[in-house]
């Protein structure tokens, strides 16, 4: 899984660089143009809704590079091929029973993930989209801690591979192919099912904030 997840990473990589190195060579404008990369870099500000922490408090990379494809005159398609690290954070001591305590909770997640949108463009280059995102999951890593202590199978309640989400955000034009991203994405299914009260109270999804600098090759 590991080798598979670099692989899709680089090859992303190096598409974007291939439509770059395209861009620099030629002096046709953006509008002239059906297909343009680009590469991307950022963070997410994550959380899981069902494990019993609210906030965004677990922070990940969100890396990778996109494609768009010009559809008509202001409307583009895009694709990208990200490493998207979410999961979660306690902020908090949480009384899950009667006298048992969770004082740390977290939850790591390495996702490959693949978003495809449909975007809007204004005058500016600057443009808004919705869509769809597939991710799989490579890796995940989950740890509790309780008082009294309590010997806890992090592993009986597994993560589902796939996260199928629905997501938005804008891209405001900065200076010439450099934009400020942020978006937003929530899972369309459980990333898993019903666990105990030591993790949930119902099923749980991911919840996060992406904000990124993109460097489109215009």
């Amino acid at each position: 899984m590991k080798n598979s997840f670099n692989t899709i990473l680089i090859s992303a990589i190096l598409l974007t660089l291939s439509f770059a190195t395209q861009a620099q060579s030629a002096d046709e404008m953006y509008e002239n143009r059906t297909f343009y990369g680009g590469l991307v870099l950022g963070s997410n500000f994550s959380q899981i809704d069902g494990d019993n922490f609210a906030g965004y408090h677990k922070i990940g990379m969100n890396v990778g590079g996109l494609v768009y494809i010009k559809l008509g005159e202001n409307v583009a398609a895009s694709m990208e091929v990200l490493l998207s690290q979410k999961g979660s954070r306690s902020k908090i001591v949480y009384e899950s029973q009667p006298g048992l305590y969770v004082t740390k909770y977290g939850a790591d997640f390495n996702y490959a993930q693949v978003p495809i949108m449909i975007n809007y463009f204004d005058r500016r280059k600057s443009h808004f989209g919705a869509g769809l995102s597939y991710g799989q999951l490579a890796s995940a890593n989950e740890y509790v801690s309780t008082s009294p202590n309590m010997a806890l199978n992090t592993n009986e309640f597994q993560f589902k591979k796939m996260d199928l989400n629905f997501l938005m955000g804008c891209d405001i034009h900065m200076w010439k192919g450099l934009f400020f991203n942020a978006r937003f994405e929530y899972s369309l299914l459980s990333i898993r099912g019903d666990v105990s009260k030591i993790y949930a109270k119902r099923s749980q999804y991911n919840n996060t904030w992406t904000f990124r600098l993109m460097y489109l090759f215009m």
